[in-house]
């Protein structure tokens, strides 16, 4: 497919309630030595720092520091002691929102993807959840702090080929601090969207959960 131009940091300076859904379509580029895979994203999350008692960022800590820093940045953190998440920081400096990208689907360098995720039972699953897209991309927690907005870096956003796309609003997923807000966006009827999974127990202070 068509990549599209890099997104520049205008584009994630925005309200993370507008980055959010804007991102639905837009393709993530990750080039290691391994080499290039790329992902057009399907669902992700919104989480408002301070605003937001589901958010990393709700409290300030040394963990969530990235997340007031500058737009276009990406903030990596572990979850169940083995599944790596990653975000994309959005708003004006110091407001720390980010945006939790939660599935998309493999448009390039899918043997790649394969090897690193050999579980997966179909080709839609390979980026399905947070944890997925987050190892088919090759992102770990010392990749926190990338800039997306450096041309020369490794992971990039892409605007994508410029089809329409038609976006869902709904509540996040496995939280249930503000579980009720409607900051969970995807494609309609893409089948690597994962599955709405409602929280069972209070996760103040986390940015989603893996699906």
């Amino acid at each position: 497919m068509r990549l599209g131009r890099t997104l520049t940091r205008r584009f994630f300076a925005r309200d993370v309630t507008v980055v959010a859904p804007d991102l639905i379509g837009r393709v993530l580029v990750s080039t290691t030595e391994q080499g290039p895979v790329a992902v057009r994203l399907t669902e992700v999350e919104a989480y408002a720092g301070p605003l937001d008692p589901a958010s990393h960022a709700y409290r300030r800590t040394a963990r969530s520091e990235i997340m007031y820093g500058r737009a276009g940045h990406l903030y990596v953190y572990f979850v169940y002691g083995m599944h790596w998440c990653a975000n994309l920081v959005t708003g004006p400096d110091g407001t720390a929102s980010a945006v939790l990208l939660r599935a998309g689907e493999v448009v390039d360098g899918l043997p790649l993807a394969w090897a690193r995720r050999p579980g997966a039972r179909r080709e839609r699953d390979l980026a399905r959840g947070p944890a997925g897209l987050a190892a088919v991309l090759g992102l770990t927690g010392p990749d926190t702090g990338l800039d997306v907005c450096d041309p020369a870096g490794r992971l990039l956003v892409r605007a994508g080929d410029g089809h329409p796309v038609t976006v869902a609003a709904g509540p996040r997923v496995g939280v249930s601090t503000a579980a009720d807000v409607p900051w969970r966006f995807v494609e309609t009827g893409n089948p690597t969207v994962s599955a709405y999974r409602r929280g069972t127990r209070a996760t103040r202070g986390s940015v989603g959960t893996v699906g």
